[in-house]
């Protein structure tokens, strides 16, 4: 893919997906991430708003995207994140001729997402029992916080608030005694991405099932319990040792040195992972003799003395400037890199050349910037077919698709309930 993906670089091949409808009663983040990952993979998702105001996060901004003559739109730049590929539907199902649509749309699915509190859907016969008597093959996704059992099940869960509650937070961030200790959560809403990466997992492989038996089936994802299983290497060194993990800022806890090194004109990091790099950089600093010395020649050894090897590092890599660096440690294969901000992220040769940075035409005028999918299948790759919607933008088409006639539609709008 070249270096600004744009919607003309859809492929001609169908997606891996193509013939699975999604019907999207999700909103905000974990639920929608997962079905655009589905869309960009083929998938027709039909995403269902509330009229006048649809998902929440339409009105997350400043910033705004702008139209066509620069003026800004009612779509925040985070709606734009994760609802490309999408068609957008207005439906009000609080009302009964809204939910007898819905459950029209969810008749002709293979796929309903929704991320509503646990029963929240059962007023509007929407829940998984409702919706399965119509449609029995229906693969049903439920996101939530805490899952649709157990002693928190009611409550309402957050990103920010399962970040500290599974754990991250008390692994990130600098450690006690120093300057700006404390813990911190990640930068974006790390639980809800993974969250969503889960769910479009656990639905392929339901879809998979389904293919094999004719059964569909209800998938149950929970934030804290995708939080929990994303602790990875941190979680298995408490199981296994009984000691508590702590903040370590930018250190890692089981390699040295891994981290972040100052330099004289900014910050560099370090990603060594085993003991041929560290003598590389060795010799590169000018200190062959560490790579031999018993306090720093192994891994194990550097772990057990970290806290006298790096002061030492530290003295050595403010002697040279990030890129010089780079280019000297590149050159033996010493594994670094510079700390960028976002303005640098996307100027960035390679992420250009892999297409990260998407430009689709919108419709609303203008174009609508993105960020391209990172998977790249040889057979059914990746398609960016249209930009997020505007809100309803496919109202009348769906509604066209199931019977409706124009006058139909236009009671229904009439009404309110679309």
């Amino acid at each position: 893919m070249g270096a600004s993906a744009t919607a003309s670089h859809a492929p001609a091949a169908a997606g891996a997906l193509a013939g699975i409808t999604v019907l999207d009663l999700s909103r905000v983040l974990a639920g929608p991430w997962a079905t655009q990952l589905l869309a960009d993979l083929g998938a027709t998702v039909i995403k269902v708003e509330r009229p006048g105001a649809g998902d929440d996060t339409r009105a997350w901004g400043p910033p705004w995207l702008a139209d066509g003559e620069g003026q800004p739109t009612t779509d925040a730049a985070y709606f734009l994140c994760t609802n490309r590929n999408k068609q957008s539907v207005t439906v009000d199902f609080t009302r009964p001729e809204g939910q007898a649509l819905v459950k029209q749309l969810a008749v002709r699915a293979d796929v309903v997402v929704e991320n509503f509190k646990v029963g929240g859907l059962a007023p509007y016969g929407l829940d998984y029992a409702s919706l399965k008597a119509l449609n029995p093959r229906l693969v049903y996704c439920s996101i939530t916080g805490f899952g649709q059992d157990g002693p928190y099940a009611l409550r309402a869960g957050y990103d920010f608030l399962i970040q500290g509650m599974g754990g991250l937070m008390s692994l990130t961030g600098r450690p006690d005694g120093e300057e700006g200790e404390g813990p911190q959560k990640v930068g974006v809403a790390l639980t809800d991405i993974l969250t969503g990466l889960y769910a479009a997992n656990a639905i392929q492989a339901a879809l998979l099932h389904r293919a094999a038996t004719g059964e569909g089936q209800h998938i149950d994802v929970a934030l804290l319990d995708v939080q929990v299983a994303c602790l990875a290497n941190q979680a298995l060194n408490y199981l296994v040792s009984g000691a508590v993990p702590k903040r370590m800022g930018n250190a890692h806890p089981n390699i040295v040195p891994y981290q972040d090194f100052p330099t004289a004109d900014g910050d560099m990091i370090l990603a060594i992972g085993n003991d041929g790099q560290f003598a590389r950089w060795c010799a590169v600093a000018g200190h062959p003799d560490w790579a031999h010395d018993p306090r720093f020649a192994t891994n194990p050894a550097r772990v057990r003395h970290r806290a006298e090897l790096i002061p030492l590092m530290r003295q050595i890599t403010v002697t040279r400037t990030t890129d010089a660096w780079i280019a000297a440690l590149e050159a033996e294969a010493v594994p670094c890199g510079p700390i960028n901000t976002l303005d640098r992220v996307f100027a960035d040769p390679q992420v250009q050349h892999r297409g990260l940075k998407l430009d689709l035409p919108h419709a609303a005028g203008g174009r609508a910037p993105g960020v391209g999918n990172p998977l790249h299948l040889s057979a059914t790759p990746v398609a960016y077919r249209q930009a997020p919607p505007v809100l309803g933008e496919h109202t009348d088409a769906v509604l066209t698709s199931l019977g409706y006639s124009p006058q139909d539609i236009a009671g229904l709008r009439a009404g309110g309930i679309v």
